[in-house]
């Protein structure tokens, strides 16, 4: 979580002075030749995109699911 009061300013600000292309909310990320294509939620569906590296990439609640432990893993 940023300090920002979850304003999205942190990844927009970083991408911005070090001029690097970003992504913000993405949901789902994959490598390909030197770039990387992620997919993120807009309000019409879903947006694909795909930027060269380095990048600045912002993440969304479903990118990933929480594996959560069985209670004999616990014990």
């Amino acid at each position: 979580q940023a300090i920002d009061d979850d304003c999205n300013q942190t990844g927009q600000i970083l991408a911005a002075m070090l001029d690097w292309p970003q992504a913000t909310f993405i949901s789902r990320v994959s490598v390909e030749d030197g770039g990387v294509r992620v997919e993120r939620e807009v309000d019409g569906g879903l947006e694909t995109l795909k930027l060269r590296l380095p990048a600045v990439l912002t993440a969304d609640l479903r990118l990933n699911e929480p594996r959560y432990a069985t209670l004999p893993n616990i014990m």
